[in-house]
């Protein structure tokens, strides 16, 4: 059976409240208490403050996102721009943080947990840890069984989880006492806002190192990003609203919380049912409402600490999955599951990891808090270094929807104030960062180095402009640069029909052979837009039986070229649209597919809205098969901006398939000599000089490839460069050759940055 994927599935709440689930449930019903004993009233700038920094790092996160909605979020992105060695700090970092923020959030649930059912001790276990161990394997197997799932839990807990809150506000607002919140009534220095049994303001920082783990959830949004439904859009929307709504909600609350409840008193494990219970007791409701208003509260710390736990698996699994899929870890975690289309042996080694986080830790919640915050911040450091290095180095493909602003200021503080916050931490959690630091720099250099193949951006630039760089410079990206051989290209091939299935496939081989690259057949199956991907996947034996009998038939043709062929099936709603996702997700450098296939497939307007609005995610080569026959091709070429992609392909149909290769130019009246000299000068720049050159007169240039088609196989032509309106109310050369000639036609497009007009109206 071939390799399995969902199509995008997880929309703007979902997205959102994955954030948002994540953030409340550690911030608000963890860590009040214990961070209150570190900070006492002014803990509530402390959460200002990270959040904050935290809207500086989700400004960056959200450009870094739109530009390349990848699995595997921050470790994506500085892998790209600064290389495998400080991809291994990033990814290992971000992975191992989160995973130790799951462990600290599910010690959170069990000690809620323990008020409603007393659970025993077990062997060097407590009860507040057995609670925790459970919670951890229930969110692992709920990750296990798919994002779509993952998504509609985390929706309907944040939801019940702010209704939840929304009645704690109300009740400690009525009670709120300013006398309490000053602690007016405290001595021996324990009094005022900011006692100096706590350090005064000189605490804000401590406190606020403490407790950014309650900010880790805006960044979960973005190692979601390759399953979300138009990214460029959502992305941005979910992470600064998450980071907003969750900084007003614990400014309020924890103000609200420590003027009902004097900030020593505050409960270490209960915060919020304790002040909850105090607050409308106060207010006169009577022992049994109040008491039932602390079980509502509880209920929602079991939600918040839960929904935390989930959206953090779900996040590290997908950093763990992306690691494996650029050889930083074993390739083996990168396997699909059959039947969920989850990374399934990804999500099983985090789930393990944090059981033994919960076992060996789970006795002191702030180590957990310290671990995951440190490691964090190393990784939204890194990330803004890397937004710098992006917009630095000019990379084409970096075109991001949504762009920071202040630029370069805001990424500078980002970096600036992540480093920054560590300096506050105590000296075991910055000793902590510093060996981990070293381990995934030994990690690379004993595993990884030797296995992946991706360069950074930030090592590209410097060996580019090696002769201005100082040899120091140059010579320390030579001795980190990664090993493990160039990275063979991607020619996808995108099948939808078994007739034209091994025409397809017969191109796609002779390009990835001629390039040492590989081939990846991938099958969309189209779904009704009535059935949900979710229904279509359970009926997997069906789909997966016609889909594996065409993958096959794919690898079959694909074994004459002896390249490596790597299938998988797509469920989507969309055509057109999912080929372009499927060849960003898989990094395709050339995509091969036939005309009238996935592009005109099913009804919806997104398909064509979607060349409106984005550039070809890579070259593309469109078949209209007549009776696939390439052993004698017609060029026509006016030198045109897809011409170099046109003569690439003849060239490679010509060294790998003997084809013979006729190419033709169609000059102006009169103008024969010159358009001799154009195309004899053309053809020994494109590797042709030993094609047939043909020269026609005239302007009736359909006419003249008609002619020249007639005793040829196949016609290979370059997109013009108009827009999308202009080639349907205008005509286009390109499409009028492709649906007119009795001949097999292939059309070569490269992608061209174009601006929103330019793409409705061509170029002037």
């Amino acid at each position: 059976m071939s390799d399995d994927e969902l199509a995008k599935d997880l929309g703007l709440l979902s997205a959102m409240t994955i954030g948002i689930g994540t953030m409340i449930g550690a911030g608000i019903f963890v860590l009040p208490g214990i961070a209150a004993q570190e900070a006492g009233p002014v803990v509530v700038l402390s959460f200002i403050a990270g959040g904050i920094i935290a809207m500086i790092n989700a400004l960056s996160v959200s450009e870094l996102g739109t530009a390349m909605p990848k699995a595997g979020g921050g470790y994506y992105y500085v892998n790209r721009a600064l290389g495998p060695m400080f991809g291994s700090i990033a990814g290992l970092g971000d992975w191992m943080g989160l995973a130790f923020a799951s462990a600290f959030y599910a010690i959170g649930f069990g000690g809620y947990l323990v008020t409603f059912v007393p659970l025993p001790d077990v062997l060097f276990l407590s009860g507040v840890q057995v609670g925790a161990l459970l919670a951890g394997v229930l969110f692992t197997a709920i990750n296990y069984i798919g994002a779509k799932e993952t998504g509609g839990i985390q929706t309907v807990i944040v939801l019940m989880l702010l209704g939840i809150l929304g009645i704690f506000a109300t009740g400690g607002a009525l009670a709120f006492d300013y006398a309490t919140l000053s602690g007016e009534a405290l001595g021996d220095g324990q009094s005022g806002l900011a006692p100096a049994a706590t350090g005064g303001f000189g605490a804000v920082f401590p406190a606020a190192a403490l407790v950014f783990v309650s900010f880790l959830g805006y960044a979960k949004i973005a190692t979601v990003a390759e399953e979300m439904k138009n990214p460029g859009r959502n992305l941005p929307i979910a992470i600064i609203g998450s980071v907003g709504i969750v900084t007003v909600i614990y400014a309020v609350l924890v103000t609200v919380m420590l003027g009902v409840v004097s900030w020593p008193d505050l409960s270490l494990e209960t915060p919020v049912a304790q002040a909850a219970e105090v607050a409308f007791l106060e207010i006169g409701t009577g022992e049994t409402i109040a008491l039932g208003v602390a079980s509502l509260m509880t209920i929602g710390a079991l939600l918040a600490t839960a929904s935390s736990a989930n959206a953090s698996i779900l996040s590290s699994a997908r950093i763990n999955f992306a690691m494996g899929r650029d050889k930083i870890v074993m390739p083996a975690l990168n396997e699909i599951h059959p039947q969920y289309a989850t990374p399934y042996r990804s999500i099983l080694l985090t789930g393990a990891l944090i059981v033994v986080f919960i076992a060996t830790l789970g006795r002191d919640l702030a180590v957990l808090a310290a671990a995951a915050s440190v490691l964090h911040l190393v990784v939204y450091a890194l990330m803004n270094v890397a937004l710098i290095v992006f917009r630095e180095a000019d990379v084409p493909e970096y075109d991001p929807d949504f762009e920071v602003p202040l630029y370069p200021i805001t990424p500078i503080l980002g970096t600036v104030f992540s480093l920054g916050l560590i300096a506050f931490m105590a000296p075991v959690e910055i000793l902590l960062s510093a060996l981990f630091v070293v381990g995934a720099v030994v990690w690379y250099f004993l595993y990884a180095r030797d296995q992946t193949v991706v360069e950074g951006v930030l090592s590209e630039e410097i060996r580019e402009r090696g002769e201005e760089m100082p040899d120091a410079v140059v010579g320390a990206a030579d001795a980190v640069a990664p090993s493990g051989g160039e990275e063979r290209p991607t020619v996808m091939v995108a099948i939808s029909n078994p007739r034209t299935e091994s025409a397809l496939v017969t191109l796609a081989g002779a390009i990835a052979q001629h390039q040492g690259g590989r081939v990846l057949a991938t099958h969309i199956v189209q779904v009704p837009d009535q059935t949900p991907l979710a229904v279509a996947a359970e009926n997997r034996d069906r789909i997966g039986a016609e889909s594996e009998k065409l993958l096959d038939a794919a690898k079959t043709d694909a074994e004459t070229f002896d390249v490596p062929i790597e299938t998988k099936t797509i469920l989507s709603h969309r055509g057109l649209a999912e080929v372009f996702d499927a060849a960003r997700t898989n990094d395709a450098d050339t995509v091969v597919m036939g005309y009238g296939g996935a592009r005109f497939a099913g009804g919806r307007v997104e398909g064509k809205l979607d060349e409106l609005t984005h550039n070809l995610p890579c070259d593309f080569l469109v078949l209209n098969d007549r009776g696939f026959d390439p052993s004698r091709v017609l060029l026509p070429t006016a030198g045109g901006y897809s011409s170099d992609l046109s003569a690439g392909v003849a060239v490679a149909l010509r060294d790998v398939l003997d084809a013979s290769v006729s190419v033709l130019y169609v000059a102006d009246e009169g103008e024969r000599e010159a358009g001799e000299e154009f195309i004899a000068d053309w053809a020994a720049e494109h590797d042709l000089s030993d094609a047939e050159l043909l020269v026609e007169e005239g302007r009736d240039v359909e006419g003249a490839i008609e002619a020249a088609a007639a005793d040829r196989t196949l016609v290979l032509i370059g997109a013009t460069g108009r827009g999308l309106l202009s080639r349907v109310v205008g005509g286009s050369l390109a499409f009028s050759v492709l649906e007119e000639l009795d001949t097999s036609v292939l059309l070569a497009e490269r992608p061209a940055e174009r601006s929103l007009l330019e793409r409705l109206f061509g170029r002037q």
